[in-house]
């Protein structure tokens, strides 16, 4: 096979196993499971998070042609982000807030992550998660805006994954974090590059600029509390990371919309 050809195989299945990944859409990849597969994949985390920004951009864009106002049509676009994800991201909140919010010990805090059952902190997360990503949504109304700021969010919220797998040890050795490996350096700078990429074009430089800030800090924040509270990163704090990003983009989006 032409090496041309065997580079495009490659990156077609390492686009399916990144859309298995974090999408419930049914793609398989051609690649054998072999170890170390998921962390090479990494690199296209940006690219499914485009997928799934694209189809709540569609959602918001038809309702709003049906005439709905912009806060049903929001609520609409996340429950089709989220029906797309298979609300992966969000259990991932749910589970670190119940867990570094309710746990004593870091054997018990990782026990409530495990649980499949929802606590106080939990519900308080996901309601903060909705209700800014909706108001977000609503106050920047207009669907082509809403669909570069879904699209923006969804790309560089999953972009910085690959680092963020990277430098922070998982806290247990099983798990979805830990199974997937550690991403080489070549798969966290693309998908870095892409993210931003995707910010610039969506967004401007200067929005930008200000979302990867505010990404960085806040990646840094989880990162502390993991690493203080549990020993490192699981599926469900990284499903927190991209929670944490989502809105951030969003409410900067939403922000710059209001001329602030």
């Amino acid at each position: 096979m032409m090496p041309g050809a065997e580079l495009v195989k490659d990156v077609i299945a390492d686009l399916r196993i990144a859309a298995s990944f974090v999408t419930i859409l049914p793609v398989t990849s051609s690649k054998p499971s072999a170890a170390g597969a998921i962390a090479r994949a990494t690199w296209a985390l940006p690219v499914a998070g485009l997928v799934v920004g694209l189809a709540g951009a569609a959602a918001y864009a038809i309702a709003s042609k049906l005439g709905l106002p912009p806060g049903p049509s929001a609520l609409l676009a996340l429950a089709t982000t989220a029906l797309v994800t298979g609300a992966l991201h969000e259990d991932g909140l749910a589970d670190t807030a119940d867990g570094l919010g309710g746990g004593r010990t870091r054997e018990r805090k990782l026990e409530i992550m495990r649980d499949s059952r929802i606590g106080t902190y939990g519900v308080c997360a996901l309601i903060l998660s909705f209700g800014l990503r909706w108001s977000a949504l609503a106050a920047i109304a207009n669907p082509w805006a809403v669909a570069l700021a879904l699209c923006s969010a969804h790309a560089a919220a999953r972009a910085g994954v690959p680092a963020f797998m990277s430098l922070v040890p998982p806290a247990r050795p099983d798990g979805l974090s830990a199974s997937a490996g550690s991403p080489p350096g070549p798969s966290v700078a693309i998908a870095f590059a892409l993210g931003t990429l995707c910010l610039a074009l969506a967004l401007g430089p200067g929005k930008a600029l200000v979302g990867l800030i505010l990404l960085s800090l806040a990646g840094l924040v989880l990162a502390r509390l993991a690493i203080r509270q549990i020993g490192g990163q699981t599926g469900d704090i990284l499903g927190a990371f991209e929670q944490t990003g989502e809105i951030l983009i969003l409410l900067v989006a939403a922000a710059f919309q209001m001329g602030l």
